[in-house]
C-alpha cells in the first residue's frame, strides 16, 4: 500500500515500470485535499468518526431503499436528503483552515442539528405548512433565515465563498430590485414573499437542482463508489493498458482511455486526476514526455470525464430535468460531443509522440487482455446492466438500483473483487460523503434558479446579452462561453451549469439554438475552468504528480483541448451533431467532417504530421480544419482538399528526409 491509497496488487506490480513505483509516494489525499475543497474534510475518529459513518451509511441506505421501493412526497425527500447532508457537512468540514482536522468542536455539531432541523421543520409540519400555503408565519420566517444561511455556510466550507456570495447577492436582488437599473428592474418583493418562496415551495433551494441530487445523483455516486470498491479503478487503468499501451506514446493514450473511462463514473476532474494520473503520468514521463505535457494530458482526459456519458458530472439528470426530455436522450446526445472532444486529445497525444519518436512500452511490462478479462472483465457487466436498463425505458433512479445489484451479485465472481462486508460499509460511507458537495451547490444554486422565476431575471440577462451581441448568433456565443468559464472558476461543475444554463443559455434560446445544443454549450465551457489557468484545478492537480511548473502544465492543457473545446460551435452551428434532427446519412457525414477537421486542427496545433509541419502549412491546416468544422458543402470541399493537398506535400517531405 503506498500513501494516499493507491494499492497495486503484487501480480500488478512486475506490469508497471520502475518509475511509476517510485513516484507512487506522492501523498494522492494532501494532493486532492490541496486542489479538491471538497476532499478537505476532518479525519474523525472515536466516538465522532463512528456516528459519521452511522449517519453517513443511513443516509446511503435510504437513497438505495427509496430508489428501488418508491421515492417520498417530492418536498419530503428532498428536505430529509439536504438535512442529513447539512448535518455531515457540519461535522465532517472545518470551518476554517486553522481548525482542528481530527475532531469537530461542539458548536458544529450545534450548527449541523440546527441546519438538519430546519430541513426537517418542512417535514414535521408539512400539513400544517399545506394548508396555509402562501402565508407563511414569523416563525416560518426564522426557520427560513436560519436554514438558508446555514446552507449557505455550508456551502461555503465544501465548496469555496464565491458561490455563497452569488446567492446573498440574488436574494439582495430580490428585495432591492426597484432600485437596480431600467434593464434589471423589478418592483421588489417582501421579505416574507421571499422566504415563502425560497424556503417554502418547490422553486427555491428544494427546487428541480436539490430534486436531482436526492434522486438520480446520489444514486449513481452510489453506484460509482460500490463499483470502486470491486477494484474498478484498476481494472480500467489495466484494461486501458492492455489495448494502447504498446501504441505509439502508449502511455499518453492509456491516460486518455483510462481517464475517460473512469471520469464517466466519477465525474469530478481533480479525483480523476489524482486516481488515474497517479499510474498514468509517471508512465508518460518514463517513455520520454515532458512532464509538464504529461500533467496536462491527464488533466484534459480527466476533465472530458465531466461529458462523457453516463453521469456527466451530474449535469445530464438536471439538464434532462430542465427540458423534460429522458435522461437516456441527454446521455444519447453527449456521446459524439465527447467522443469528439477525446479524439481530439488523442490525435494530439499521437501527433506529439511521433513528433518526438516516442515508443509504447514493452509486451513484458503490460497486462495481457485474456487473463485480464478473464480475471476481472466481469466488472464491466454492471455498466453494461445500467445501458440495458435504461434502453429498456426503467428511469434512471431504478436503473442505478438494479447496477448496484448487479455489482454487488457479480463482484462474488472471485476473491479480488468480492465486496466484503467491510468493503460495503466503506462503499456506502463514500458515497454519503461524495454526495455532499453536489447537494449542497444544488441547493444553493436552487436560491439563483428562484431569484430568475420570481423577478424574471434570466429574460433579462439574455435580452442584454443579445443586445451587446447585436443580435448576431457568433458573438452571443462567444460572450456566453466567456461567462461560463468565469463563472466556472468559482463554481463547481454541477453548480455551474445550473448558474449559466438559467442566465446564459435563454440568450441563446433568443437566437434560434435548440435547447440541447445549447445547454450542451454551456456545459462545455463551464468545465473549461478546471484547465484554464488562473484556476486550472485539475491542470494543477497534474502538475503535482508530474513536479512540474503549474502554469506551464495549465497552458498546455488549454492547447490540448482547443480542438475540443471548438466542438461545442459546431453542435451549435450544426445540431445534427447533439440528435437534432439527424438523419443517418448528414449524421454520418456531419461526424466524418467533424473528425477530420479536429484531426487538422491537431495538426495545426502540435505542427507535425509525418515530419515537421511548416509555419504556413499549419496556417493552412487551421483554415481546412475551421471549413471541416463548420457546416456547408463548400467548406467541406474546401476543408477535405486542403487536408489532400498537406497529406501529399508531407509524404512527399518525409521521402526527402529520410533518403537524405
Amino acid at each position: 500500500m503506498k500513501k494516499g491509497g493507491v494499492r497495486l496488487a503484487d501480480q500488478d506490480k512486475d506490469k508497471v515500470n520502475g518509475p511509476v513505483l517510485e513516484e507512487a509516494a506522492i501523498d494522492l489525499d494532501d494532493l486532492r485535499r490541496q486542489f479538491d475543497t471538497e476532499a478537505r474534510y476532518r479525519d474523525l475518529v472515536g466516538w465522532q468518526g463512528l456516528l459519521v459513518t452511522a449517519v453517513a451509511v443511513a443516509l446511503s441506505l435510504f437513497h438505495f431503499y427509496t430508489a428501488g421501493f418508491g421515492l417520498l412526497l417530492a418536498i419530503k425527500q428532498r428536505a430529509f436528503h439536504l438535512g442529513v447532508v447539512l448535518f455531515l457537512v457540519f461535522v465532517l468540514y472545518p470551518m476554517s483552515n486553522k481548525s482542528s482536522r481530527n475532531k469537530t468542536p461542539w458548536y458544529d455539531f450545534v450548527l449541523g442539528a440546527a441546519a438538519a432541523y430546519g430541513c426537517f421543520y418542512l417535514i414535521i409540519h408539512f400539513q400544517t405548512l399545506l394548508l396555509r400555503s402562501g402565508l407563511p408565519t414569523q416563525v416560518d420566517v426564522i426557520m427560513g433565515f436560519v436554514t438558508v444561511g446555514l446552507l449557505l455556510e455550508a456551502t461555503r466550507r465544501v465548496s469555496s465563498p464565491v458561490l455563497p456570495v452569488i446567492a446573498i447577492c440574488f436574494l439582495l436582488y430580490c428585495y432591492f430590485g426597484r432600485s437596480f437599473p431600467s434593464l434589471f428592474q423589478h418592483r421588489g418583493f417582501s421579505v416574507l414573499r421571499i422566504v415563502n418562496h425560497m424556503y417554502l415551495g418547490t422553486e427555491g433551494v428544494f427546487g428541480i437542482p436539490i430534486e436531482v441530487s436526492s434522486t438520480f445523483v446520489f444514486m449513481f455516486i452510489l453506484f460509482g463508489s460500490v463499483l470502486e470498491q470491486t477494484g474498478m479503478g484498476r481494472f480500467i487503468i489495466d484494461l486501458a493498458m492492455a489495448l494502447a499501451g504498446g501504441a505509439t506514446g502508449g502511455p499518453a493514450k492509456v491516460a486518455v482511455l483510462s481517464s475517460g473511462l473512469m471520469g464517466s463514473i466519477s465525474g469530478s476532474s481533480v479525483a480523476n486526476v489524482c486516481t488515474t494520473g497517479m499510474f498514468t503520468i509517471p508512465l508518460m514521463k518514463s517513455v520520454g514526455y515532458k512532464p509538464y505535457f504529461a500533467g496536462a494530458v491527464e488533466a484534459v482526459a480527466s476533465t472530458g470525464g465531466q461529458i462523457m456519458p453516463p453521469v456527466m458530472g451530474a449535469a445530464a439528470f438536471i439538464m434532462a430535468q430542465f427540458m423534460g426530455v429522458p435522461y437516456l436522450q441527454v446521455a444519447a446526445a453527449a456521446i459524439v460531443p465527447a467522443l469528439l472532444y477525446y479524439f481530439a486529445v488523442l490525435v494530439q497525444v499521437h501527433l506529439e509522440a511521433t513528433r518526438l519518436g516516442l515508443k509504447g512500452l514493452p509486451r513484458n511490462q503490460l497486462p495481457k487482455m485474456g487473463p485480464l478479462m478473464k480475471a476481472r472483465g466481469h466488472l464491466l457487466l454492471p455498466l453494461f446492466g445500467i445501458i440495458y436498463f435504461l434502453v429498456a425505458g426503467y428511469t434512471p433512479l431504478k436503473a442505478a438500483f438494479n447496477g448496484i445489484l448487479i455489482t454487488v451479485v457479480v463482484s462474488y465472481v472471485n476473491r479480488q473483487t468480492m465486496l466484503t462486508p467491510k468493503k460495503m460499509l466503506i462503499a456506502l460511507e463514500s458515497g454519503a460523503k461524495g454526495a455532499l458537495g453536489v447537494a449542497c451547490a444544488c441547493a444553493t444554486v436552487g436560491i439563483i434558479v428562484g431569484t430568475a422565476t420570481l423577478t424574471g431575471l434570466g429574460l433579462r440577462i439574455a435580452s442584454a446579452i443579445v443586445a451587446i451581441a447585436h443580435g448576431m448568433l457568433l458573438p452571443t456565443l462567444l460572450l456566453t462561453m466567456v461567462t461560463c468559464i468565469l463563472l466556472g472558476a468559482g463554481l463547481p461543475t454541477t453548480a455551474n451549469f445550473i448558474v449559466t444554463s438559467t442566465m446564459a443559455a435563454p440568450a441563446l434560446f433568443e437566437l434560434g439554438v435548440p435547447p440541447m445544443a445549447a445547454y450542451m454549450f454551456v456545459l462545455y465551457f463551464g468545465i473549461a475552468a478546471d484547465l484554464s489557468p488562473p484556476v486550472a484545478l485539475a491542470a494543477y492537480a497534474g502538475a503535482g504528480i508530474a513536479g512540474d511548473d503549474p502554469m506551464k502544465t495549465g497552458m498546455t492543457a488549454v492547447k490540448l483541448a482547443l480542438a475540443g473545446f471548438i466542438v461545442p460551435y459546431i453542435y451549435v452551428f450544426n445540431p445534427m451533431l447533439v440528435l437534432v434532427d439527424a438523419t443517418p446519412v448528414a449524421f454520418s457525414m456531419a461526424v466524418l467532417t467533424a473528425c477530420l477537421g479536429v484531426f487538422l486542427l491537431g495538426m495545426s496545433t502540435i505542427g507535425h504530421y509525418k515530419v515537421k509541419l511548416p509555419l504556413y502549412l499549419r496556417g493552412l491546416a487551421l483554415v481546412g480544419a475551421l471549413g471541416l468544422l463548420i457546416p456547408g458543402t463548400l467548406t467541406d470541399v474546401t476543408g477535405a482538399s486542403i487536408m489532400v493537398l498537406i497529406h501529399v506535400l508531407q509524404v512527399a517531405r518525409a521521402k526527402r528526409e529520410r533518403a537524405r
